[in-house]
């Protein structure tokens, strides 16, 4: 048994990774801000996650969640192309300053691993196909860049400090919880709400476009 840390824990996906440890019998321990999370996410584990409401911007607040910690499950963000666009800065702080300081809090606390979700977005619009992880990042927003920029504070510190770190470059994650009311939803839980309710779902273009997408 190990104790995990999910920072975002009452996302989309920070919750299912906290059912998923909770299920094995791991002990969870789970900060978020709430800005974009909701805890109706972990209301039948809820007894079981030691939650804490805080940015990950407080200091003091981090080096407390990281203690006693064996590895971290680094998935909050503000995971919008248009937000970054429209808010660079405030993207940045909550990206890549964010970020920063869980890296910091997981170095002091001698934290074994910290898992990062990066984003698919760091490819840009190259049109090699499959995308390979040695491939040139070309990030086209804010949004992708500081998703690359704290990939490369992940690389450092491990290198610099011998903190183990890996990333994960999501493609467009589906699955249960995640919320077709959102503007940025992703387009599965759209056209599965479109269906439910007998709607037709929107589709722009021509309907020949492909993406890939991954169950959480």
């Amino acid at each position: 048994m190990a104790r995990y840390l999910i920072t975002g824990i009452a996302g989309f996906i920070g919750s299912t990774l906290a059912h998923a440890l909770v299920e094995q019998g791991h002990e969870v321990r789970g900060i978020d801000n709430l800005s974009t999370g909701n805890l109706d996410n972990l209301a039948d584990i809820r007894s079981a996650v030691d939650f804490e409401q805080t940015d990950l911007q407080d200091v003091a607040g981090m080096k407390s969640a990281c203690e006693g910690v064996d590895f971290v499950l680094h998935q909050a963000a503000l995971p919008s192309v248009p937000r970054s666009i429209q808010d660079p800065a405030a993207a940045h702080r909550a990206n890549v300053d964010a970020t920063v300081q869980v890296l910091v809090a997981a170095r002091d606390a001698g934290v074994k691993r910290v898992v990062f979700a990066g984003s698919s977005s760091v490819y840009g619009n190259t049109p090699t196909l499959p995308k390979r992880e040695d491939m040139r990042p070309s990030p086209l927003s804010p949004y992708a860049l500081q998703k690359l920029v704290s990939e490369q504070y992940c690389q450092m510190f491990t290198s610099l400090y011998g903190l183990e770190t890996v990333t994960t470059r999501y493609f467009n994650v589906f699955g249960p919880r995640q919320r077709p009311d959102s503007p940025y939803s992703g387009v599965i839980s759209l056209f599965i709400s479109a269906f439910s309710e007998g709607r037709q779902p929107t589709i722009h273009g021509d309907g020949r476009q492909t993406r890939d997408f991954t169950f959480v």
